[in-house]
C-alpha cells in the first residue's frame, strides 16, 4: 500500500477542511508515493515514538497531535520538534497527523469519549457554520432523475438521519442556440423554450468538486446552468465537542468515581458537587474551556474536558460541575479509536499501537 491510499482514506473519515486555523494536520514527512509495509499509532510524536517506530520496522506514525504546529526556520537538532524530523527523515518514517480534523466529525475524539462512559443520544455540542453549501441547477425534465441520483450518490442530499433530500420546481427555461452551438435541444440560431426542473441540494462543502463533477458528467445540456450558495446554517455532524446522556441519573461523586475508572484516571480537577442528580453530560477531548458556555446552554450537569485556568473554574457558577480530566487522558483512547478505523478498512495492514506513555505531565 502507498502512503497516499492510507491518507485519503484517513481524510475521507476526517477531511483536512475540518482543522482547526491553527492545526497542522495531514502528512507532514514522507512521499505520497512511498510504499509502506507497518505503521505505529500513538497520541504524539516524539523521539522516544520515532525509535519505537524503528525498533518495530515500521514505516509510517500516525498520530493524533502534529510534531510541527507552525513553520521551521532550520533543522540542526536544537529541539525536540527538530531531532523528530530529522531522525524520521533518516529512517525514511513517514509522518502523518489526525487532528482538530479527527476532533471535529460526529464519529470522532469526542464520539470515543462518549463510548468510553456510557453516554447516548449523543450529538455535537458546538456545530461548525458555513461548512454546508447549496447547488441550484435547471434539467429538462426527462432527464431530471438520472442527474439527481447521480448527485446523490456523489455524496449531496445528507440532512441528519435523511439522504436524498432536495427540493424540486417545474418551469420553463429558455435559450438561444448561437451558430457555434450544439445544442441539445432546439434550433440555432432560435429561441426555444424547454420544460426543466429547478433542483436544490445541500452538501458538505470539502467534496464540491466531486459534486460538480456529477452534475457537469450527467447532465445533457452542452452549457449547465447552476448555482452554488454558501449556507449559515450550522452542519450538525461537524463541530467542537458532545452531549449526551447517561442510561440512568447518578450522584455527582458517584459519577466522579465512575469517570475516573473508565477513564483510567489517576485524579480529576473539578468544581463543587452540586446536589443536582447527573444524567446530561458534555465532553470535549483535549482544551476545552472555550465551550463551557455551550455546555451550560446544552443544560449538560457535568462538561468532561481539560486545560481549564485557576480563573475560569468560577465561571461553572454552581450551574454546571467541571471536570479537568488532563489533556493526555481525554484523548488516549484516540489511538484504539484511529487502530479500529483503518483495521476496518484495511484489514490485512500491519498496524501496532504505541508502547509509550507520551504524557508529558506526571502526578506524584
Amino acid at each position: 500500500m502507498q502512503i497516499k491510499d492510507l491518507t485519503k482514506f484517513l481524510e475521507s473519515v476526517a477531511p483536512l477542511g475540518y482543522q482547526e486555523s491553527y492545526d497542522n494536520s495531514g502528512l507532514i514527512v514522507g512521499n505520497p508515493e512511498k510504499e509502506i509495509n507497518k505503521a505505529l499509532i500513538s497520541l504524539d510524536c516524539t523521539e522516544a515514538i520515532v525509535d519505537e517506530a524503528i525498533e518495530y520496522n515500521c514505516d509510517m506514525i500516525i498520530s493524533h497531535h502534529p510534531i510541527v504546529f507552525k513553520g521551521l526556520k532550520k533543522l540542526n537538532g536544537s529541539n525536540y520538534v527538530e531531532r523528530v524530523i530529522i531522525k524520521a527523515i533518516e529512517h525514511k518514517i513517514a509522518i502523518y497527523a489526525i487532528h482538530t480534523n479527527l476532533d471535529a466529525v460526529k464519529n470522532g475524539v469526542n464520539a470515543k469519549i462518549c463510548e468510553k462512559i456510557g453516554l447516548q443520544n449523543c450529538s455535537i455540542l458546538y456545530p461548525k457554520s458555513n461548512f454546508l453549501k447549496k447547488l441550484v441547477f435547471f434539467v429538462p425534465l426527462a432527464n431530471a432523475d438520472a442527474v439527481r441520483t447521480a448527485i446523490f450518490d456523489a455524496g449531496a442530499g445528507q440532512i441528519g438521519n435523511y439522504s436524498h433530500a432536495s427540493f424540486n420546481i417545474d418551469g420553463t427555461g429558455t435559450f438561444k442556440p448561437n451558430e457555434f452551438a450544439d445544442p441539445f435541444s432546439g434550433e440555432k440560431g432560435k429561441i426555444h423554450q424547454e420544460k426543466e426542473t429547478r433542483i436544490e441540494i445541500i452538501y458538505p462543502a470539502q467534496i464540491e468538486r466531486k459534486i460538480i463533477a456529477a452534475l457537469l458528467n450527467n447532465h445533457p445540456y452542452e452549457e449547465v446552468a447552476y448555482d452554488l450558495y454558501t449556507l449559515e446554517n450550522n452542519f450538525r455532524e461537524v463541530g467542537s465537542g458532545m452531549v449526551g446522556q447517561l442510561e440512568e441519573e447518578m450522584d455527582g461523586l458517584a459519577f466522579l468515581n465512575q469517570l475516573k475508572d473508565k477513564m483510567d484516571l489517576e485524579v480529576i480537577r473539578h468544581t463543587q458537587i452540586l446536589p443536582k442528580k447527573i444524567k446530561r453530560v458534555a465532553v470535549c477531548g483535549g482544551s476545552g474551556s472555550f465551550l463551557l458556555k455551550n455546555a451550560i446552554a446544552a443544560n449538560a450537569d457535568v462538561f468532561i474536558t481539560a486545560d481549564f485556568k485557576y480563573h475560569e473554574f468560577f465561571d461553572a457558577e454552581e450551574k454546571i460541575i467541571i471536570a479537568d480530566i488532563g489533556h493526555f487522558e481525554s484523548e488516549q483512547f484516540t489511538q484504539h479509536l484511529l487502530l479500529d478505523i483503518i483495521t476496518k478498512k484495511f484489514p490485512n495492514f500491519a498496524i501496532r499501537l504505541t508502547e509509550n506513555n507520551t504524557n508529558p505531565i506526571k502526578y506524584l
